[in-house]
């Protein structure tokens, strides 16, 4: 159900004034030297999680595209985010621990189909039970299998999955195509196979290519990330950090921190230049590379950051189980736009979706001890 609200803005500004003050003030100090740690992965999958709610909400769920303006506008970098997230962790846990195919094939999809099947069951049968929708078997059956041929938000049992199938091809070429010692040639041998895909625009896909034309980068640009911050690459950049080290003993510590926060700030002005004028509209080609620069420019500031925000690091840890409940709960069984402020609605939306994804990913954890053997387990 499409929602109205008749002050948009004022709606805006109260969540902003609530929100972010909460999101800024729960912070840590960074206390590790890594340059990539786990925890601002985190933060980057938080991050996301929060950009697709705020757009779905904004633009698709209220009349009126004021409300969240202007955190509604990077949904697509969101989706980005989760991509370049999944090539980088896919490609940096192959690097550290070598697995057969036979073996990633049957630790990884498991993981990436179980909460699918779960959200999947809830929503059939919720939507047969409680709204008497049904849909017909041939549907049904290409859903658990991860076929998602379209997205419409206001039909399809959860129109958010079209993104499942874009990364479910992903895991399944990853181990055909990987060679850990040339990680750049396998991210630019996945570029080509997923380029040669949209430009082919296969029938099948017809519904779901304009989302599929801007997001096919970022998965291996992600495999990329993790090469350049690989030992071999860490050796070719030991001279820049030898003259990082010479010009921080020889210039003052307040041009430093000048320099520092004008770098930040520098970032900052990319991000909101880039989401604002996103290009969306103006051909596949600048929304892909406006999403793209967006997306670098954020995780370049979070990789500069010197603290931890623990908001953003609670959300990315339950980022994949939220994307896959988010949508038909807020649109087919709203139960706090239809009663409350608008505002007060998306707060209590996101708690809720924090409390559900902590379920969904505990009973996926407990499923997978109880039918998948020891040997097979392990880690995300």
């Amino acid at each position: 159900m499409i929602i109205s609200i008749s002050d948009p803005v004022q709606s805006t500004w109260i969540f902003s004034a609530i929100f972010l003050p909460l999101l800024l003030g729960f912070f840590s100090r960074i206390k590790n030297n890594e340059v990539f740690p786990v925890a601002t992965t985190q933060e980057l999958k938080g991050l996301a999680i929060l950009m697709v709610i705020f757009s779905h909400v904004g633009y698709f769920l209220v009349s009126d595209h004021r409300f969240l303006f202007p955190l509604s506008v990077a949904a697509g970098v969101g989706v980005n985010l989760f991509l370049f997230l999944s090539g980088y962790g896919l490609a940096t846990s192959s690097q550290r621990e070598p697995q057969t195919i036979g073996h990633f094939y049957r630790r990884r999809l498991i993981r990436l189909f179980l909460p699918v099947w779960i959200a999947l069951v809830i929503f059939f049968l919720l939507d047969f039970f409680v709204l008497h929708l049904s849909y017909g078997g041939q549907y049904i059956v290409r859903s658990f299998l991860g076929y998602f041929p379209s997205a419409d938000l206001y039909h399809d049992v959860n129109s958010p999955l079209w993104y499942f199938t874009i990364i479910l091809f992903y895991y399944l070429i990853f181990p055909l195509v990987y060679n850990r010692r040339r990680p750049w040639l396998s991210a630019l041998a996945i570029y080509l196979i997923s380029y040669s895909i949209v430009w082919r625009s296969p029938a099948f896909f017809q519904n779901v290519m304009s989302l599929y034309n801007i997001h096919f980068a970022a998965f291996p640009l992600g495999i990329a990330f993790a090469w350049l911050l690989s030992n071999l690459s860490r050796r070719w950049l030991v001279p820049f950090v030898r003259l990082k080290e010479m010009l921080g003993k020889s210039i003052p510590r307040f041009i430093s921190r000048i320099s520092y926060y004008a770098l930040f700030i520098f970032l900052l002005f990319i991000i909101a230049y880039t989401a604002y004028y996103s290009g969306v509209g103006q051909g596949m080609v600048k929304e892909q590379v406006s999403s793209l620069i967006t997306m670098l420019a954020i995780i370049l500031l979070f990789l500069i950051k010197k603290f931890k925000l623990k908001i953003l690091v609670l959300f990315g840890t339950f980022s994949y189980e939220i994307y896959l409940l988010h949508w038909p709960l807020m649109y087919r069984y709203d139960i706090f736009f239809i009663y409350l402020p608008a505002w007060l609605a998306v707060i209590l939306y996101l708690i809720m979706f924090l409390g559900l994804g902590w379920v969904l990913q505990r009973l996926t954890t407990l499923l997978l001890h109880k039918f998948t053997p020891k040997h097979q387990t392990g880690s995300k």
